[in-house]
């Protein structure tokens, strides 16, 4: 990057830094933030801190792994301990939302530079600036810190070397995106095709068999080694049991497989709102589009109802591949007509701006940092906080989804849920039902039971409820299934 560009890119970089970072605190303050998934990341991540295993007690006790449960078995994801320092720093599950910014923010530059060699410097700073505040990323920073934080700017990292002809550079990235979780396997192995459709034989028919063995590799060896299950995410059961059964369905029902593909009519939409974000029918001009299609597939063939919303972080990841695929089309259509790549880029950066007041708060939502009220807590999130200064340091605690955040520095959290776990203490919020529980009587019945088993209220106000265990407490079935 020329030097005189370097204050102009790295502002739009501290921009993204600020714009997420200070959306990210507003969550936190606001109790926006779930235990599922945010202390999973915190405990486990503050346990590599230690120079220990990634251990998370909230995922292993919630989902009868165990307490000492290493989300080396939920996920494969062993990039996670580079975060290890930054709880050297601040021991903090916001410093966790506060990476993920930074390393979102570090692919602004990524894009700068890929767009700058097709389109020219204007455009550039354009698309740059339009994907701060593309509202993919709006949805990743909302949804709290997730694998996507790596993800994004090695799935950049990877385009961006492969237009400047460093293939070795570009295969390193891509080797790099297996150790952020095992899914990316399949993106590894679409990276390879589009290698090879691009002349470079060797290295793409080398991703293409690396990345499927990787991916079966950690999901059926490494996952269960670490105490988890090979089957645990395998949520296809329309196309069949398992992977090969599956990928024979797809072969001969394809009729049925688009059926499923694109209902009910949220996937649909929700993919036609990822190809919109970053310039439209532009991306499907070039072959970069393809890194898309393991991506959607996983998500929109799944039976899991979040894989299919716009409001997950999921979305993310697709957007650095849409816009280098738009780039990319822009650039041999620039040939005939020059005025093209300023009049797109300044079209795509003007729709997401217009976007984040007039799209739905939950595809877009930066519009609470501008609104007064946003910034203010409810009479109940400020009873939670109050209540959860209650409890002391080190005890273990029973938190409802929204306060375990709140928690998790210095108590042992677990996810508040259908099954009684015995701890010293539970903290709970009933303004509305919380994951995992079905609906708000079944909380309300849930801590009821609590002081049916000895449980003494310490603190209860504004729909907050704050007990603390008196005698032991009975091993009980669960009222419910949890979610």
């Amino acid at each position: 990057m020329p030097g005189r560009h370097l204050l102009g890119v790295g502002a739009l970089a501290l921009a993204m830094v600020a714009a997420h970072l200070a959306f990210a605190l507003q969550g936190f303050y606001r109790l926006k933030y779930g235990a599922y998934d945010l202390v999973i990341f915190d405990q486990a991540i503050r346990a590599y801190s230690r120079f220990g295993p990634p251990v998370s007690i909230v995922k292993g006790v919630h989902n009868d792994f165990g307490p000492d449960f290493n989300i080396l078995g939920d996920h494969f994801s062993p990039v996670l301990a580079l975060l290890a320092p930054v709880y050297w720093v601040w021991d903090d599950p916001r410093a966790l939302l506060g990476a993920q910014a930074v390393l979102f923010a570090l692919t602004v530059p990524i894009v700068w530079v890929f767009t700058r060699r097709a389109l020219g410097t204007k455009a550039a700073y354009l698309v740059a600036a339009a994907f701060t505040l593309a509202w993919p990323m709006q949805g990743a920073a909302g949804a709290g810190f997730h694998e996507v934080a790596f993800a994004v700017p090695l799935i950049a990292l990877m385009l961006e070397r492969l237009q400047a002809g460093r293939v070795g550079q570009a295969v390193a990235a891509a080797l790099g995106l297996l150790f952020v979780k095992e899914d990316m396997g399949l993106l590894v192995a679409a990276f390879g095709f589009l290698l090879l459709l691009r002349g470079r034989r060797r290295a793409g028919a080398a991703l293409m068999v690396l990345g499927p063995v990787a991916l079966y590799v950690t999901v059926n060896l490494v996952i269960p080694a670490f105490g988890g299950r090979a089957d645990y995410y395998w949520v296809y059961d329309q196309l069949g049991p398992d992977a090969p059964s599956a990928l024979a369905y797809l072969v001969t029902h394809p009729v049925d497989a688009l059926r499923i593909l694109v209902t009910p009519a949220i996937k649909a939409h929700t993919m036609l709102w990822i190809f919109l974000a970053a310039g439209g029918l532009l991306c499907l001009g070039s072959t970069t589009v393809l890194l898309t299609v393991p991506l959607l597939a996983l998500r929109m063939f799944s039976s899991n109802e979040n894989h299919w919303e716009t409001t997950q972080h999921y979305n993310a990841f697709l957007e650095p591949i849409l816009l280098f695929a738009a780039v990319e089309t822009l650039a041999r259509l620039k040939r005939c007509w020059s005025w093209a790549p300023l009049a797109w880029s300044g079209a795509l950066l003007a729709a997401t701006l217009a976007l984040i007041p007039l799209a739905p708060p939950l595809v877009t939502p930066f519009k609470a940092l501008y609104d007064p009220a946003k910034w203010h807590r409810l009479p109940w999130e400020a009873a939670a906080v109050e209540a959860a200064r209650l409890v002391p340091d080190g005890a273990l605690v029973e938190a409802d989804n929204y306060v375990g955040p709140q928690l998790t520095t210095r108590t042992r959290v677990l996810l508040l849920d259908c099954t009684p776990r015995g701890a010293d203490w539970i903290l709970a919020t009933t303004p509305a039902k919380h994951f995992p529980f079905d609906s708000l009587d079944r909380m309300k019945q849930r801590l009821r039971l609590a002081q049916e088993q000895g449980y003494q209220v310490v603190f209860q106000r504004d729909q907050v409820t704050l007990l603390r265990r008196t005698r032991p407490v009975l091993a009980t079935p669960p009222i419910c299934t949890s979610w």
